[in-house]
């Protein structure tokens, strides 16, 4: 075995944020993202330009295992049994009284489907890693974008992806 390692004797150098050698600063990488995506809906897809701002604490958002309930524009974080444990309209926070009216108390329609390997449908897609994440985010300012404009159907937030 090699006692010493060198990038030079590499022929390819990937990234795979959650599972790395080196340390990454995530608030500058989910900013960086962040402003990619949200460059590219503004200059090429046509989106708000509102976008393009984002609040100091705007990616407080972003957790791990969030899904897009695409059908409803809703991101919901499960439980371990597959019931909601939280719910948010894109960025706005549902009241427990809207959750269980939405889904109940019983287990999410798509639960048992979701998984590290299946991680995005027509129905949900699943945030299970720090690179999506800003995504997340950018796509619940989407929703509220087209709650602002009147518009229900949340087909475009297929083009974010």
């Amino acid at each position: 075995m090699q006692q010493h390692f060198s990038l030079a004797d590499c022929d390819v150098v990937g990234f795979d944020l959650d599972h790395t050698l080196c340390r990454y600063h995530l608030p500058q990488s989910a900013r960086l993202i962040y402003d990619s995506f949200a460059h590219y809906l503004v200059t090429e897809k046509g989106y708000d330009e509102d976008l393009l701002t984002l609040a100091p604490d705007s990616l407080d958002f972003c957790c791990k295992g969030l899904v897009l309930d695409i059908e409803e524009g809703n991101f919901v974080k499960l439980a371990e049994d597959g019931t909601v444990l939280r719910a948010s309209h894109g960025t706005k926070s549902m009241t427990f009284e809207e959750i269980l009216e939405t889904y109940g108390r019983r287990e999410w329609k798509h639960f048992s489907t979701v998984s590290g390997m299946v991680s995005r449908t027509a129905k949900y897609y699943l945030y299970d890693n720090y690179f999506d994440l800003p995504g997340a985010l950018l796509c619940a300012r989407v929703v509220d974008s087209l709650d602002q404009i009147g518009m229900i159907v949340l087909t475009q937030l297929d083009e974010v992806y």
